[in-house]
């Protein structure tokens, strides 16, 4: 009995989902995000409908001005996902894939007015309260240490030995959490977001992880965010103060390694990208805008909701329908860009870090890890070269981000630092502290499908109502 390879009707792996409409997810989607953004504008304009996973109903947003209406207007498009219509009628649960990213959760990014005014200062406040140059000694002692694992070897993936681990380690110190747990939750915060079957068991170590550290600052406060942020006047409780610890964790680690990755990839690809840097026209922070505008850490942002019928983009909006802020593809909008081959020196108002009152709070932050960890990169590596063509280089792309795999690169090998240079600007680092007993000496291993299934029931409603 032989089968076709062609898909049935209705099927995720077609990009048409029913009435015509097309799917944010599946194959197509992910194969050429940016190529369905630019199919959606050519059809529909700057807001077009489109179906996320279930086929649900959206509307994505492509539009730069659009884009900035619907973040600055939450009077109209709300943060507060208990107005989307398809969870209040039963069609999004515990085990829909969007559950996780969609479902309510006591933090500032999904509440307005007051609320939204509570949480985020207890966030910025704190955030305000680190010294920067701080900031940067602590990611030329942690990228120094990285480049060292690698650079006698002459080649090496910078997105496994460096992009990706060089934000945790930095956010642990921030946090005030022992530099021992960076590497683990580096492998459980990227397990989370590809949302593999471990993805539930990954969830609790770093829940559990962020728990006791709450504990512990409770216990004995420190200078660190989790202590700002407990001792803020804001009065967090433990599980609101858990729950934003938990969002400035993986939303550093994911943004940051993203914007370091596709940096790298533009100094050793684009020949007038490293001229520019080597003649002294533009700086590396130059550098970082221009893939901002690019190759932005999120391509989209779910979601918005509308607080009542309303008109955006030419579309008839209705309440309780979910929008999805169109990062990537505002920022490459023709009414602001019509030509994408001049560089935006300077200019800041791309959607990287999206705008309005839910404006990314730490995005200083990622810029200063991701500026600092380059530069020293490229100044103990100055000859550093592509290992593969580009078109080779895999990527990773779901609903809200392109993830690249692996980047390698080969590069003259170099020495280790001498410890003693190594460690020169900071203190020693803190002796390592046991992580929680019940993970384990790894980040937990895979869970039978049934077993993940029961868990995510209990473990859903427990993490994100907050109780």
């Amino acid at each position: 009995m032989s089968t076709s390879p062609t898909p049935p009707p209705g099927c995720p792996a077609h990009g048409v989902g029913p009435e015509g409409l097309r799917r944010l997810y599946g194959p197509e989607a992910e194969a050429d995000p940016m190529g369905l953004y630019e199919k959606l504008r050519a059809e529909h304009g700057q807001v077009a409908p489109v179906l996320l996973q279930g086929d649900l109903p959206a509307w994505l947003v492509l539009g730069h001005r659009e884009n900035l209406d619907v973040a600055r207007t939450p009077s109209r498009f709300s943060r507060d996902s208990r107005r989307w219509r398809d969870m209040r009628e039963g069609r999004v649960g515990p085990e829909h894939p969007l559950t996780p990213v969609a479902a309510w959760q006591p933090v500032c990014n999904f509440v307005d007015g007051a609320d939204h005014e509570r949480l985020r200062a207890a966030v910025t406040d704190s955030i305000n309260r680190f010294d920067r140059r701080g900031i940067r000694r602590y990611v030329t002692r942690f990228a120094n240490q990285l480049i060292d694992e690698f650079a006698g070897a002459g080649q090496a993936d910078l997105v496994s030995r460096f992009a990706e681990h060089l934000p945790m380690l930095v956010m642990t110190q921030l946090l005030g959490m022992p530099e021992s747990y960076g590497p683990r939750l580096v492998e459980a915060a990227r397990d989370m977001i590809k949302g593999t079957e471990t993805a539930v068991a990954s969830n609790e170590f770093v829940m559990q992880t962020l728990q006791q550290l709450v504990e512990r600052k409770r216990a004995t406060p420190g200078h660190d965010f989790t202590t700002w942020l407990l001792e803020h006047r804001s009065a967090l409780t433990d599980d609101e103060a858990i729950q934003h610890l938990r969002v400035v964790l993986i939303a550093a680690f994911e943004t940051t390694a993203n914007l370091i990755a596709n940096t790298v990839l533009m100094v050793v690809t684009d020949r007038r990208f490293r001229a520019s840097l080597s003649g002294g026209h533009m700086t590396l922070p130059d550098a970082l805008e221009q893939v901002l505008w690019d190759e932005p850490p999120f391509t989209t942002i779910l979601g918005r909701w509308a607080t009542g019928d309303t008109e955006l983009g030419g579309q008839r909006i209705k309440e309780g329908d979910m929008l999805l802020l169109g990062l990537a593809a505002g920022n490459v909008d023709p009414e602001i860009r019509p030509d994408l081959t001049q560089p935006v020196h300077g200019n800041r108002s791309h959607l990287a870090f999206s705008g309005g009152p839910h404006e990314c709070p730490g995005q200083d932050v990622g810029r200063a890890i991701a500026d600092t960890g380059i530069d020293t990169l490229l100044a103990r590596l100055p000859d550093i070269q592509l290992a593969v063509a580009e078109p080779d280089i895999p990527y990773r792309s779901s609903l809200m981000s392109r993830h690249m795999v692996e980047l390698p690169v080969r590069f003259t090998p170099k020495p280790s630092m001498p410890a003693q240079t190594a460690s020169s600007e900071l203190p020693a680092p803190r002796r390592s502290e046991p992580l929680p007993e019940a993970a384990g000496p790894r980040p937990p291993a895979a869970v039978p499908a049934a077993e993940a299934k029961r868990r995510s029931g209990t473990w859903w409603r427990r993490w994100f109502s907050g109780h």
